[in-house]
C-alpha cells in the first residue's frame, strides 16, 4: 500500500538536513517514538506517520507513571530535525475521560441524537478519530515550522477539544442570536422499501425530489411539506418530514424507487454493511501526496512569523459546503493567510440562518477570518484572475465536483504553469475509487460505506448519523494531507498534488470494525452501547468500562448532579450528557475555552497548544 507517491522520478533531500538521497513521503528519516499510556487515537497516529513515510516506531516506554492527566507523548526526530512532541489526552475536566465521556460532554451526543429525539452515543469512537488527525496535523504543523526555520518543541492535543470542534456549527447556531430556519425534531432517513432495502436518498435539487416522490405516488402535501427538513438535515442533523413519505416507500418495491430515482435525477443508494466494504476494500491509504515538476528552485525557506506555524505562507481556497472550508479553516488556525474564492455576489451560505450579526453562524465557524476574494471561474476573465493568485500562493485547495477543474483549466498541471511549487489539493467524495458510486455526499458516503453500520450498536438498525461525520472528518484529512504536502514540498523544492476524500474518511472510521471482520468477530458494538441513562432532570454517560456496572443503579429519580455523585462514590466514572449547545459557553467543563468571534457567534477553541 503505497500512500505516498515521489512522482515518476524521485524526489531529492533538499532541506532539514541529512545527506541527499531518495525521499519516501514527508517524514522520510524521522522515527517515532511513544511513552506513557496510550492516548486518544493512538493507533490511528501510529499508521499515519507509516504512511507518511516515518520509520518503524521504537518500542512504546510504558513503565513509567504517567503523568496527573493521563497524557500519551509520542515524538519524531531524525533526518536533521530537532525532537517534536505531541503530548495527547482525553481532556482537562475529571469526569472526561474516555471516548464516551468526551461525546456526552462536549454535544456529539445531543446532534446524534436529534434523529431519535434523545441523545445516543456513536458506537464508532468519532472524537478519538478526529483527535488522532488533529495529532498528526500538529506534528506535521511543527516540523514544518522547524523546516522554515522557526523553533517548538511541542504540541498538545486533546479529545475534548477535538470533538469541540466536530461540533462547532451546531454549537454556533444553538448559540445564536435568531432561531433555526427549520424544525429541530425528530426523524429522517433512511427508507425501506416493500421489499426490505433500506437506502439512503439524495438530491440537491428540489425539482427532483419533487419528481422522485410523484414517481412512486406520495401525496403532495407531503412532497411539498418534506423538501425543507430534508434539505436543511445537514445543518440540523435531523428531518422531521411527513410520515406519509415513510409511509409511500414501505409500499413501493425497490425496482419502482430505483426507477423513479433514475427518471427524476435523484440519487438512491442501499445501506452496505461493514463485511461488504471490507470485501471491497482496496486498502488505499486516506490520502494520496506526489511530488510534481522537474524539481524547480524555490526560495529559501521562510521562517515563520509570530501567529502560528503556518504564518507566512497564503492558502488559496474554492470550497463548498464542509469538507473543503474546514480544512482550509484549521489551516488558517495554524497561522496560514487563507484567501477564499467565493462567486459574484459573495457566497450563498453567508445568509443561511440562524445569523449572528448578520453573518451565519454555521458559515463563520468553518470561514471566520478568511479574506474573500469574488471571482466568476467561469469566465476567461475570472479564470485568468485565480490563476494570478495561484501564482503568488501555497496552497490551491478545492472540493469542486468531479472533473469541473479539468473543464475550467485549472486543474493541477494548468496552475503549475503559473506557480511549479503550488501545494495543488483536492477533497472529493470517491477518489476515483469506486465504479458507479452514487453522488460523493456525506450521507451518500456513509451509506455506501457501512458507516450507518458502524455507528449504531447491535439491536439497533443500521442508519447513517444525521451529524455530518464525514464532511468534518474529511476536512481533518484533508488539512492532514496539504500539511504533508507542505512538508514534502519543503524538503524538495517541488510542487505537490495532494488528494483526500470522503471515502477516505469513512474507511478511517470504520477501520477498527473492518478489522473485527478480518478476525471472523461481529463488527458491531453489543446491544446498549453507549447509550445514557436517564436521570430525573437530565442524563448522564457512564465510561466504557463502568457501562454494565452502571446499568444496576436506578438513576431515574435522582438528580443528574446526585447521580455523578452517587457513581463516583462508588468509583464508577461518568459525566452528565450535554442536551443543550448553547449552554457549553457557560458549562464549568469548558467554559474557559468557548468564546464569542466579533460576530458574536460561538466559537470553539483551537485544537492545538503548541509548545
Amino acid at each position: 500500500m503505497a500512500a505516498v507517491s515521489a512522482g515518476p522520478a524521485e524526489a531529492a533531500r533538499t532541506v532539514a538536513g541529512g545527506t541527499a538521497g531518495p525521499l519516501h513521503g514527508p517524514l522520510h528519516g524521522l522515527r517515532p517514538s511513544s511513552s506513557g499510556p496510550a492516548g486518544p487515537g493512538s493507533a490511528l497516529v501510529a499508521e499515519h506517520l507509516r504512511l507518511l513515510g516515518a520509520e518503524p516506531a521504537e518500542p512504546a516506554e510504558r513503565a513509567g507513571t504517567p503523568d496527573a492527566a493521563g497524557t500519551a507523548r509520542i515524538a519524531l526526530s531524525g533526518a536533521g530535525f530537532a525532537e517534536f512532541t505531541a503530548h495527547t489526552s482525553w481532556g482537562a475536566s475529571p469526569t472526561v475521560v474516555d471516548e464516551a465521556t468526551v461525546q456526552a460532554a462536549t454535544g456529539i451526543m445531543a446532534v446524534h441524537g436529534r434523529r431519535d429525539g434523545v441523545p445516543r452515543g456513536l458506537a464508532a469512537d468519532y472524537a478519538a478519530t478526529a483527535a488522532g488527525v488533529l495529532t498528526v496535523q500538529g506534528l506535521l504543523a511543527g516540523l514544518l515550522a522547524q523546516a522554515r526555520g522557526g523553533a517548538g518543541s511541542g504540541v498538545r492535543v486533546s479529545a475534548e477539544r477535538a470533538a469541540l470542534l466536530t461540533v462547532s456549527q451546531y454549537l454556533a447556531a444553538e448559540g445564536a442570536e435568531e432561531a433555526e430556519a427549520a424544525e429541530l425534531a425528530p426523524g429522517g432517513p433512511p427508507f425501506t422499501s416493500r421489499d426490505g432495502v433500506v437506502f439512503e436518498l439524495e438530491t440537491l435539487d428540489p425539482g427532483a425530489w419533487a419528481a422522485f416522490w410523484r414517481g412512486i405516488g406520495a401525496p403532495e402535501e407531503a412532497v411539498r411539506r418534506g423538501w425543507r427538513p430534508f434539505q436543511f438535515r445537514y445543518a440540523t442533523a435531523c428531518a422531521p418530514f411527513p410520515e406519509a413519505l415513510h409511509d409511500t416507500v414501505r409500499a413501493t418495491g425497490w425496482e419502482r424507487v430505483r426507477g423513479a430515482a433514475d427518471a427524476s435525477g435523484a440519487e438512491v443508494c442501499p445501506l452496505y454493511t461493514l463485511a461488504e466494504r471490507a470485501a471491497e476494500d482496496d486498502g488505499a491509504a486516506p490520502w494520496t501526496l506526489a511530488s510534481c515538476g522537474a524539481g524547480e528552485a524555490r526560495e529559501a525557506a521562510r521562517s515563520p512569523a509570530p501567529g502560528g506555524p503556518l504564518a507566512g505562507l497564503t492558502v488559496l481556497e474554492a470550497g463548498r459546503r464542509i469538507q473543503a472550508p474546514l480544512a482550509a479553516h484549521l489551516l488558517g488556525l495554524l497561522g496560514a493567510d487563507v484567501v477564499r474564492i467565493e462567486p459574484p455576489g459573495g457566497d450563498p451560505l453567508r445568509g443561511m440562518p440562524p445569523a449572528c450579526g448578520g453573518v451565519s453562524a454555521r458559515w463563520l465557524a468553518l470561514n471566520r477570518g478568511k479574506r474573500a476574494v469574488e471571482l466568476d471561474i467561469k469566465s476567461a476573465g475570472g479564470r485568468r484572475e485565480l490563476l494570478g493568485l495561484a501564482a503568488g500562493a501555497d496552497v490551491f485547495l478545492h472540493n469542486w465536483a468531479p472533473g469541473n477543474a479539468a473543464r475550467l483549466g485549472l486543474d493541477r498541471d494548468d496552475l503549475a504553469v503559473a506557480n511549479p511549487a503550488l501545494v495543488y489539493a483536492y477533497t472529493s467524495g470517491w477518489a476515483d475509487r469506486l465504479v458507479d458510486a452514487p453522488m460523493g455526499t456525506d450521507f451518500m458516503v456513509q451509506a455506501r460505506t457501512g458507516v450507518g453500520e458502524a455507528v449504531r450498536p447491535a439491536g439497533e438498525a443500521p442508519a447513517p448519523s444525521l451529524m455530518t461525520l464525514l464532511d468534518v472528518l474529511g476536512g481533518l484529512l484533508g488539512a492532514e494531507a496539504v500539511l504533508g504536502g507542505l512538508l514534502l514540498r519543503e524538503r524538495t523544492g517541488r510542487g505537490v498534488r495532494v488528494d483526500s476524500s470522503l471515502l477516505g474518511a469513512a474507511d478511517v472510521l470504520t477501520a477498527p470494525a473492518r478489522r473485527r471482520v478480518a478476525r471472523g468477530l461481529d463488527p458491531r458494538r453489543p446491544a446498549g452501547f453507549r447509550r445514557p441513562v436517564a436521570t430525573r432532570d437530565g442524563w448522564v454517560a457512564p465510561a466504557d468500562a463502568c457501562a454494565d456496572a452502571v446499568a444496576a443503579y436506578d438513576l431515574g429519580g435522582l438528580s443528574t448532579a446526585d447521580a455523578q455523585e452517587l457513581l463516583g462514590g462508588h468509583g464508577l466514572a461518568a459525566t452528565a450528557v450535554t442536551t443543550d449547545l448553547g449552554a457549553l459557553a457557560h458549562d464549568p467543563r469548558f467554559a474557559p475555552s468557548i468564546g464569542r468571534d466579533p460576530h458574536g457567534a460561538l466559537a470553539v477553541p483551537d485544537p492545538w497548544s503548541f509548545l
